[in-house]
């Protein structure tokens, strides 16, 4: 083999998925890149039972060498970090020696992805069927025995509008929210003041602010642009300043407040919604953005949110080349902080 070790070595390095070639003993005569990155030990000498201790991988790799046919086997991976990989193991001949080409197909984010595709359809069924659940009963007791009953008729068709208004606002978040997952490869071209953005959704929302018994602050400069949608940017003011108004003002009186703020750091906006409410445990912070996911669902939906409100901030900062981060401690309020690049000037 050793002749053809050059050779041997380009055609590995030019494979994109991690693969090792292996020779008698499951000794490992050549790796690339990506197979390198994998599994440090590879920087040295070393065999398959010294990189992986699973033990189907071992025996396929045994019977491929023992010259057996090819074979694929799932590698589930759980440290550092859970990964998932299909393994490939197929003979490779050299004259006379028989060796085995092992390459490893990480499956991980399409499992993720397919895992939140099945959940995202649970979960949007079973927040549209509770809603039209109760529609439709209160349809056929108006029909039955409150035909006549002016009283329970007003209060079932207050109860029902509310019911459709949650439909009505889970569907428009399910369909903008697939609106800017189409255009996340988009990069946005209009030039925008995030300040005015800003100062109109403080505006338009010190009503709610003072129903809640909220004082709402804003500090930022005169003027601030970036390039960006000014209807997307003013989606994530919107969503993230009623967020910290309805859900962090649980506190006693004298912190109930939401502080906004705008400014410059290392040449991007920096966007920050302080709220002195109840704070959020570390467990949930890392799932915040997924889609329905709330902490406290039944307040959640007594309030009127439909769990995908930083769904929707997560991929509109996504697509406007920013990040999100959120920091909070039970007890001591949250912060959210969102960072976009600034237009050029």
């Amino acid at each position: 083999m050793s002749s053809t070790q050059p050779i041997l070595q380009s055609l590995v390095d030019a494979l994109p998925d991690p693969v090792l070639v292996l020779g008698p003993g499951q000794k490992i005569l050549a790796s690339n890149v990506p197979a390198r990155q994998l599994f440090a030990i590879l920087r040295g000498p070393a065999t398959l039972p010294m990189v992986l201790r699973a033990p189907d991988i071992l025996a396929a790799t045994d019977r491929v060498l023992s010259g057996g046919a090819a074979e694929t086997v799932m590698l589930h991976e759980r440290v550092p970090v859970e990964r998932l990989f299909s393994v490939h193991v197929g003979p490779l001949r050299d004259g006379d020696i028989l060796c085995a080409a092992l390459t490893l197909q990480d499956l991980t984010d399409a499992r993720r992805i397919e895992r939140m595709r099945v959940d995202f359809i649970a979960n949007a069924s079973h927040e549209l069927r509770t809603p039209l659940a109760s529609l439709l009963g209160f349809i056929e007791t108006l029909q039955g025995p409150a035909r006549d009953d002016a009283h329970a008729r007003e209060r079932f068709l207050v109860i029902m509008r509310e019911q459709g208004q949650r439909m009505a606002r889970l569907i428009d978040g399910l369909l903008s929210l697939s609106q800017i997952e189409r255009q996340q490869h988009v990069r946005p071209q209009a030039r925008v003041d995030l300040v005015e953005i800003l100062r109109h959704c403080v505006d338009a929302l010190t009503p709610l602010a003072k129903e809640n018994q909220v004082s709402l602050g804003l500090a930022a400069p005169d003027r601030l642009e970036l390039i960006g949608d000014r209807d997307e940017l003013m989606r994530v003011a919107e969503n993230l300043i009623e967020n910290a108004i309805k859900y962090g003002s649980d506190s006693d009186g004298a912190h109930a407040r939401v502080d906004v703020s705008l400014g410059m750091e290392a040449g991007r906006a920096r966007l920050c919604v302080r709220d002195y409410g109840a704070g959020i445990a570390p467990e949930h912070l890392p799932r915040l953005t997924e889609r329905f996911y709330r902490v406290h669902a039944g307040q959640s939906r007594a309030k009127g949110g439909t769990g995908l409100g930083l769904a929707l901030v997560k991929h509109i900062v996504v697509r406007h080349r920013g990040q999100l981060r959120i920091a909070s401690q039970p007890g001591d309020g949250a912060e959210f902080i969102v960072e976009l690049p600034l237009a050029a000037d």
